[in-house]
């Protein structure tokens, strides 16, 4: 790394230059505040060793210089044991560590460590960011439909505040999709977006999931954990299919909205989370609440900015458009030049009701380019239900593994039926199974 130390000390200088480059990195110094903002215009740096009291110039106020011309640079703040608090202050307002002095060569090399360890983090998590880009359609929240346009503007409208937010609409309409990006156009967007699939797991384990537990609190409680909750403090929690969420729950859910409190499995002790939560359910909660299924005090509390997104079938304005993003990108992505879909490919696609919705098209479209042999998607690139020769290998009784007709059979179910509800009434499975499922054979 290339390394600033800026203190008007010439021993403290040397000291530091020395452990720097002990261990391989190369360095400058800067005396003063002047000095070092002038070689952090000329030259890129890692990191700066900072001196708090940097003779008549304040430390706090040469890191802010520092931070805006350099918002990436991680800054160690030296101190006299008299300014710790002071050097805490600076820390809170971007400094990455601080050292007191007197320091030793082995607390150099300590910190050091530190940042490098930060920086390779911070490394894998662009390239995770831009492998999730890669192998992820764009996100397109425009629509030609007046209704799904008013949605989505009230969405951002509504996202630069604190408020809860429900978002209602059947399964597949993107409902986390624009959850993530209210997060995004949000004041919490440099923390955490957190997201708690409710009808995934038991009750006990979903409360644990949230709120976190205690070592011992229940069999399997091996270690203690602080939970999603606490993860989220500071950003937004996304709670996502919050309709089935077990009435046992409810009422702790809605003390952290109202209090801002929650407390872990098995512990008595009270603990603070400043969270935005963003709930969203294909389920009418209102009619929930009536059926005594949903708490009518924390569908208030979630229902301060509601919207809803309308299924595919009743965005004929938006299908096109959105079927041909998806075949660029999935055509891009797996190097195959495709550049159309066929006039019956289109006419099937417009008489489809798309029960999936917007999930189901891209799962077709994907498989559609997968299977295509030339330069423009069939019919027969489709699957069955849209008119295409079904595939004979995917019957009973033919010779394929019990894994890919389950698969085969979910799929269906999950493409006819008119909620993940009916779809496991259907299986004669309870949801939190069929979610398991849909996660296992990739059909989420």
């Amino acid at each position: 790394m290339r390394i600033l130390i800026v203190d008007d000390e010439p021993a403290i200088r040397k000291t530091t230059r020395i452990a720097v480059e002990a261990v391989g990195h190369t360095t400058a110094e800067a005396p003063n505040a002047l000095r070092a903002l002038k070689a952090i215009d000329e030259d890129a740096f890692d990191a700066v060793f900072l001196d708090l009291k940097l003779g008549a110039d304040d430390g706090l106020d040469v890191l802010a210089k520092l931070l805006q011309a350099q918002p990436a640079l991680a800054v160690v703040m030296f101190t006299a044991y008299a300014n710790i608090a002071t050097a805490v202050e600076a820390m809170r307002r971007g400094a990455f560590d601080f050292l007191p002095k007197p320091f030793t060569p082995d607390q150099i090399r300590a910190v050091l460590a530190k940042i490098e360890k930060a920086r390779v983090l911070e490394a894998r998590v662009r390239s995770l960011e831009n492998q999730l880009a890669s192998e992820s359609p764009p996100v397109d929240l425009e629509s030609a439909e007046p209704g799904t346009q008013r949605a989505i503007e009230i969405a951002f409208k509504a996202a630069a505040s604190s408020a809860n937010m429900l978002i209602l609409g059947p399964s597949g309409t993107g409902k986390s999709i624009l959850a993530r990006e209210i997060h995004r156009r949000s004041a919490q967007r440099d923390a955490a977006f957190v997201t708690v699939s409710c009808p995934s797991l038991s009750r006990e384990l979903l409360e644990s999931e949230l709120f976190g537990h205690v070592k011992g609190s229940f069999t399997g409680a091996v270690a203690d954990t602080f939970g999603k909750v606490a993860a989220a403090d500071g950003g937004t929690l996304f709670l996502d299919e919050i309709g089935e969420m077990p009435l046992g729950i409810q009422p702790k859910l809605l003390r952290l909205l109202q209090e801002r409190e929650y407390e872990r499995v098995g512990e008595a002790r009270p603990r603070r989370a400043n969270v935005r939560v963003i709930a969203a359910t294909n389920r009418p909660l209102a009619d929930e609440v009536k059926a005594g299924r949903f708490r009518e005090d924390l569908f208030y509390r979630l229902n301060v900015i509601s919207l809803a997104l309308p299924g595919l079938r009743d965005r004929p304005g938006d299908l096109a458009r959105l079927a041909e993003s998806y075949r660029r990108f999935f055509a891009a992505r797996l190097g195959k030049k495709i550049g159309a879909f066929a006039p019956d490919v289109a006419a099937a696609f417009a008489a489809y009701r798309w029960p999936g919705n917007l999930r189901e098209l891209r799962n077709v479209i994907e498989r559609a380019v997968i299977l295509a042999e030339g330069e423009t998607i069939e019919l027969a690139d489709l699957p069955e239900e849209f008119g295409a020769k079904a595939d004979p290998a995917l019957v009973v009784g033919a010779r394929v593994t019990l894994d890919a007709l389950e698969t085969e059979h979910i799929r269906k179910i999950l493409t006819s039926a008119r909620s993940l509800d009916e779809a496991a009434r259907i299986l004669g499975i309870d949801p939190a199974t069929l979610y398991r499922k849909r996660q296992k054979l990739g059909l989420l």
